[in-house]
């Protein structure tokens, strides 16, 4: 019998099943990889156990707090915003149902399943969100449209899995709760928890199987799976950049959504070297997509006055350079400094009013 890796490496390319997967129970499962498959199942059944009414949820919301009214301007950037995010989830819907289908190990099967119905949720209830706000979902931007397209039409399982539970789900994650903090919209802001906790489950399935089948991954499929990583991280962050207007109108910095985007990426890596040590601590790609993120969203000089000033294009680009080449502190290790202080003024203040 063949192991549960090697034989999930042979299901590209992608396509779907016209016959029941008979051989489901065959795969001979090592120790790890029967803890990882039960870490799978829990995904499903926890899922079951945390379902909720979209219907009832933001109905009470709006009992509470009534029909989300704010001004103009921000009614339009959050249409724009969560309207990207509500195709991305009709997107995630069907890519999970692509991954229930084709995926053989039935803890794999159930935990993809358990998305489909949180996937098929979110798209529902944002779409009703947004009808409440008294906005007509936009057509999604160039950018946003590939990102979904590359990973909706990909035959290979581990860039589904890839661009999917690995990088869709962390940027909904990362704008959720960016969002989420600033309390923007009352009705939105108490909304928002459930899609997290539905959609940090979801970070799951990625984490259990994809570092499997890369392990079985000939030199050249790495390589080939790194340039599309790069890829749609690259779209990803072009995507960010459309939507800028709209999250600076609400008061969302892009460089805080990339810093807590960066963090997620660094926690999900670090969980993938639990099981896989020798998964790359910082490869490639990697500092190429921090260098691209420093030459869209770089960092403003502060002036004489302590107002901020942009940097100028020759500047930028040295920038983006120096950080690709580690030689220059990053979106992260910058955001990461400043959170810092503030927390540190913040338990100041405290310690001074507290006396």
């Amino acid at each position: 019998m063949s192991s549960l890796f090697s034989r999930l490496s042979r299901l590209t390319p992608f396509s779907p099943r016209v016959s029941l997967p008979y051989d489901m129970f065959d795969a001979q499962h090592t120790d790890r990889e029967a803890r990882r498959a039960k870490r799978m199942a829990s995904i499903y059944h926890v899922g079951q156990d945390r379902i909720w009414d979209g219907r009832d949820v933001l109905g009470e919301l709006i009992a509470r707090h009534g029909r989300p009214t704010i001004g103009a301007p921000e009614r339009r950037a959050l249409s724009q915003i969560f309207s990207t995010i509500m195709w991305g989830e009709l997107a995630a819907w069907k890519i999970s149902a692509q991954l229930a289908d084709v995926l053989v190990p039935l803890e794999a099967k159930l935990a993809a399943s358990s998305q489909v119905h949180d996937e098929a949720r979110h798209f529902y209830v944002m779409h009703d969100y947004l009808e409440a706000l008294g906005e007509t979902p936009p057509v999604l931007d160039g950018w946003s449209k590939r990102v979904l397209t590359m990973t909706l039409e990909t035959k290979s399982l581990a860039k589904k899995l890839l661009g999917m539970q690995l990088t869709i789900e962390t940027i909904a994650l990362t704008i959720f709760q960016r969002v989420r903090e600033l309390e923007v919209e009352p009705v939105l802001t108490e909304l928002l928890p459930y899609y997290e906790r539905d959609e940090a489950r979801h970070v799951g399935l990625g984490i259990q199987m994809l570092p499997g089948i890369v392990a079985e991954m000939s030199y050249a499929e790495r390589i080939e799976l790194a340039v599309f990583h790069l890829d749609l991280y690259g779209s990803a962050v072009m995507s960010l950049k459309s939507l800028e207007p709209a999250l600076t109108s609400i008061g969302v910095d892009p460089r805080s959504i990339l810093a807590i985007g960066f963090r997620k990426q660094n926690d999900i890596d670090a969980m993938f070297r639990e099981e896989f040590p020798s998964w790359p601590i910082d490869p490639p790609e990697k500092r190429v997509f921090a260098g691209l993120c420093e030459l869209l969203f770089p960092a403003h000089r502060q002036g004489a006055n302590g107002a901020a000033t942009a940097i100028g294009k020759r500047e930028r680009l040295q920038a983006a350079i120096d950080v690709m080449r580690r030689r220059r502190l990053g979106v992260l290790e910058i955001e990461s400094e400043k959170r810092a202080t503030r927390r540190a003024d913040n338990l100041s203040r405290a310690a001074v009013d507290g006396n």
